[in-house]
């Protein structure tokens, strides 16, 4: 049996991980999580088994730790693998996030044509890593039984909205008012979830708006039962944009950092009730133009990209494990790790020698 380990930070990981999970259990292996941060312990389901410390994670010994964040730890076992936690839609134009390497992952699972070849450029200049375009493990979870993405079904349009907490991208402060109104005289149903760092003030600003019986605030773990439940998302500059138009449905965005003609991009408030009426009416050619970027970024269509990286995990421990160039030494980054999990194995046995 092969131990596989989900390191997480922050909620939006878990449907990313729970497909790659699936598959994982359908081969007969074992999956596992451990959580760096407070507060997400508490999505984990009743048969999902979580290690509760260091020790745990060292006797568990995983052939492979899966992250969707920006870090991992180099002192636990196995390789380390790269999901990402969105695509690279440029949301800070000209800085490169999206490829930013912190010497950690040995494996990039990267999603499509957007994302591969850089990734791939920068494993032939650094050589301590490897890139395989497997597609992204959280659409898996689009697809129903049938192998279909559903369709929506409502009787009256499901507005979803949801935002970046950047402060200088995020559309919160500018359309609350807007929104507001729209709540009150249009006959639509509104689903609001923020990004897990959202500015707390702002979350409690918009949950007064659930005082209003077509509104529904949702911070748990799973956004996309939302975004399959919504006919319109609205948003700003966020990746979730990428995986809601994987789904055929269109994008109302404010002030775009990278607008393009697969979005509905406006600039004031007042443009919003309009923009959405446009969304709601599917135009041919919008739809024609979100075809053609969706497959740029994502173009898997069988929701099976979590077998794609359990195989590409499989041919790197087989291939490539040991044949590596050395990983950089990072030791500020290393020593930072190990101050965040309490874990200095050395000064503690050197502390019970003298003892």
């Amino acid at each position: 049996m092969k131990r596989y380990l989900f390191l997480v930070s922050l909620s939006y990981a878990f449907p990313i991980m729970r497909p790659l999970q699936r598959a994982i259990r359908a081969r007969g292996d074992e999956a596992a999580w451990f959580f760096d941060t407070p507060g997400c312990s508490r999505f984990l389901k009743e048969d999902e088994l979580e290690l509760h410390s260091v020790s745990e994670v060292m006797a568990y010994h995983p052939d492979a730790v899966f992250t969707s964040g920006n870090h991992t730890y180099d002192f636990f076992p196995g390789i380390k693998v790269q999901l990402f936690h969105g695509f690279n839609i440029d949301k800070r134009p000209g800085r490169g996030d999206h490829f930013a390497l912190k010497g950690w992952f040995d494996l990039y699972c990267t999603q499509g044509e957007t994302s591969t070849p850089e990734f791939q450029r920068l494993a032939e200049k650094y050589g301590y890593f490897k890139v395989v375009e497997t597609g992204w493990p959280k659409i898996d979870g689009f697809y129903d039984e049938t192998g279909k993405i559903p369709r929506p079904q409502n009787k009256r349009p499901v507005i979803l909205y949801t935002s970046t907490f950047t402060k200088w991208i995020t559309s919160t402060p500018y359309l609350f008012e807007e929104i507001r109104r729209l709540i009150q005289q249009r006959d639509w149903e509104w689903l609001i979830t923020f990004h897990p760092k959202m500015d707390p003030e702002t979350v409690e600003r918009y949950k007064t708006l659930t005082q209003f019986p077509n509104v529904t605030f949702y911070d748990g773990d799973n956004n996309v039962a939302l975004m399959q439940r919504a006919d319109v998302m609205l948003c700003d500059s966020s990746s979730i944009i990428v995986e809601f138009l994987i789904m055929d449905k269109p994008v109302v965005t404010f002030r775009n950092t990278a607008p393009g003609d697969f979005l509905i991009d406006i600039n004031e408030p007042a443009l919003l009730e309009g923009a959405i009426d446009q969304a709601l009416a599917r135009p041919q050619k919008l739809m024609e133009n979100i075809r053609r970027y969706v497959a740029a970024m994502h173009p898997y269509y069988d929701g099976k990209s979590s077998e794609r990286v359990l195989q590409a995990v499989d041919r790197f421990i087989a291939e490539d494990l040991g044949h590596m160039k050395r990983k950089p030494r990072n030791w500020f980054r290393k020593w930072q790790a190990r101050k965040k999990l309490h874990y200095f194995p050395c000064w503690e046995k050197l502390c019970h020698r003298k003892s």
